[in-house]
């Protein structure tokens, strides 16, 4: 590595943009270096990790393609769609333009989504002198991989798995590194050590132009407000890369350890499929008529239905079913901006966390409701919930580790009881709808007697305020979902008070901490923009539209320039921290568009 080029390169930062496919997903740099991939899935091992600093050269786990003397770059979606283009400039004047996808339309009568990401890089202006740097690692970060080449490609041998780049560039400056004139458009195609049909640039071109059109119709069939069109556009389509189709499974993030804040030791892996993210993803994607990726997540947690003996849900898992995702530190990777550790796994999956069974019940309810799906929800899928009732019938009065994800401590989270109570408030509507009187009886009181005590053990007299956990006096931000759950009315005065109460002791400016009471790593330092917007939710409900629409506005400035969040906003900075791109978030950002928007009638 250069050491004057190491250090005129900005440090890593969230600005990055996403292409995917529902089964690839890479972030790319603002300069259009791929610094994270994971292959063959969204959970495995990242190929390209240069994201999380290689221990060994931070030249490694990136593909990059720069100019000599670059001194500027632009970037942007192409318009509705995944595709991102990337303008690299020189001091020169001379420009190349970048762009990325992963392909994606239909063909066959199935949807085509290969593990594969294709770049083609064309020359604009002038005569510029293009580098390709493609350091793929493996073993998180740990060993470069074996190589072989042939005429028109190269392998990369992956332990258990091969990456082919297939490209009309010449492959020897690829391996050497060797800047050569752009003086033509090339083509790169990485992915199964599969033989192309046709030539790179050939396929290359025809992938794009099936894609955007894909991207144009699913756009298309979108159920959009008036306002914020935008800002609704780029949060479905990024929630739409964050799952898995195959599987059915939704990831809560695409990457693993970006610290909540420096060096909090907050370093997490979401790689993973957890039950109450996923709801959430669910119910903002069919708020806009996209339900497909209800139908498919319905399909995997039947299936992780299914594999329980006993009905016990743990709060997360792998993309394919898998139950036991121990958590490790690596050593082949420093960490984002040098904060380690870096981890792979989530300990997570050992806890007890209630709130899923309510998760996945609420994900489910709308396809025994929706008269537009193929398969509407049967006595079969009633069943099968009903398991999962019976756990949460079980489960609301006990202590877990709450939707935070505490390790250190339990306690009966006001959260999880309620939505144990959901779980059996929907399972007593479903069956009304079902026509099944004897188990909505049975569902509507085992409901009724939760939210009774839930409401006596909940509320703190002495502060007037719901509280974390039953008989605590602490408060968290997960207080502000009780009357988006229907457990209370917005206008119900306990609910007021409780909103008020959270402005006052988690409301820093417009961004909400989740508490702020000292966990296992000391007090969070950085608000959690999913309570944020859970604030813009509780105050349109309780007729705060006004002071609900300058938060949005806050929120929306600290996008980056993609229009894409993190998990957190650090407050006095601004600067985005966590887990990218967070599909909390991104949920956030298509219920307050939908809350706040004017309707149609006003606008036209």
């Amino acid at each position: 590595m250069n050491a004057d080029s190491a250090s005129q390169r900005p440090a890593p930062s969230l600005d990055l943009g996403v292409v995917g496919n529902a089964a690839l997903a890479a972030l790319i740099d603002r300069q259009g270096s791929v610094s994270w991939m994971c292959f063959p899935r969204m959970d495995a091992d990242p190929v390209f990790c240069g994201l999380l600093a290689p221990t060994e050269d931070p030249d490694d786990g990136v593909w990059r393609f720069s100019l000599a003397g670059q001194a500027a770059s632009q970037q942007r979606y192409m318009r509705n769609t995944a595709i991102l283009e990337t303008i690299l400039s020189d001091a020169e004047g001379n420009q190349v333009k970048i762009t990325d996808f992963a392909p994606r339309f239909k063909m066959g009568g199935r949807i085509f989504r290969g593990y594969t990401l294709v770049r083609i890089v064309e020359p604009l202006s002038g005569t510029p002198r293009l580098s390709v740097l493609l350091r793929p690692r493996r073993a998180y970060g740990e060993y470069p991989p074996e190589t072989t080449r042939g005429t028109s490609h190269v392998r990369y041998i992956l332990g258990d798995h091969v990456l082919r780049l297939t490209t009309d560039a010449p492959v020897e400056y690829v391996l050497s590194e060797t800047p050569f004139i752009l003086d033509r458009p090339l083509a790169f195609v990485l992915g199964p050590d599969e033989r192309l049909t046709e030539s790179p640039m050939g396929i290359a071109r025809r992938f794009l132009r099936e894609t955007r059109h894909y991207w144009l119709d699913w756009v298309r069939s979108l159920a959009l407000p008036a306002d914020f069109q935008d800002v609704v556009i780029r949060a479905a389509i990024t929630l739409k890369l964050c799952s898995n189709e195959e599987t059915g499974a939704i990831v809560a993030a695409l990457t693993t350890s970006i610290p909540e804040y420096e060096a909090s030791g907050r370093t997490w892996d979401y790689r993973f499929c957890w039950l109450r993210d996923s709801y959430f993803t669910v119910k903002a994607l069919n708020s806009l008529n996209a339900t497909l990726t209800m139908e498919n997540y319905l399909a995997y947690v039947s299936n992780l239905a299914a594999g329980s003996t006993d009905g016990y849900m743990q709060p997360l898992f792998g993309l394919g079913l898998e139950r036991q995702l121990d958590e490790y530190v690596v050593k082949g990777l420093s960490g984002y901006r040098n904060f380690g550790p870096v981890r792979r796994g989530n300990a997570a999956w050992t806890q007890v966390q209630n709130d899923g069974y309510g998760s996945v019940i609420l994900a489910a309810i709308q396809c025994f409701f929706d008269e537009r799906l193929p398969d509407m929800g049967g006595e079969a899928l009633f069943r099968l919930l009903e398991r999962l009732g019976e756990e949460a019938e079980a489960r609301w009065d006990q202590p877990d580790a709450g939707l935070w994800e505490f390790r250190l401590r339990n306690g009966v989270h006001t959260h999880s009881a309620v939505m144990c109570w959901a779980a059996c408030d929907r399972l007593a509507r479903i069956a009304t709808r079902l026509d099944f009187p004897d188990s909505a009886e049975r569902w509507a009181a085992s409901a009724q007697k939760m939210r009774s005590e839930i409401l006596e053990r909940a509320w703190n007299s002495a502060k007037g305020t719901f509280v974390s956990v039953f008989e605590g006096s602490d408060l968290d931000a997960s207080l502000l979902l009780m009357a988006e759950s229907g457990f209370v009315a917005p206008d119900d005065p306990r609910f007021l008070a409780t909103v008020a109460a959270c402005e006052k002791t988690l409301r820093f400016g417009n961004h909400l901490y989740r508490y702020r009471t000292p966990d296992d790593f000391g007090a969070p330092e950085t608000a959690f923009t999913a309570c944020t917007f859970w604030l813009i939710d509780a105050l349109v409900r309780t007729g705060r539209q006004a002071e609900a629409r300058e938060i949005f506005h806050d929120i929306l400035s600290h996008r980056n320039h993609l229009g894409l969040l993190s998990e957190g906003v650090h407050v006095e900075s601004g600067e985005l921290w966590g887990n990218f791109p967070q599909t909390y978030s991104m949920v956030g950002l298509i219920n307050a568009a939908m809350a706040l928007s004017r309707s149609w009638e006003e606008v036209l």
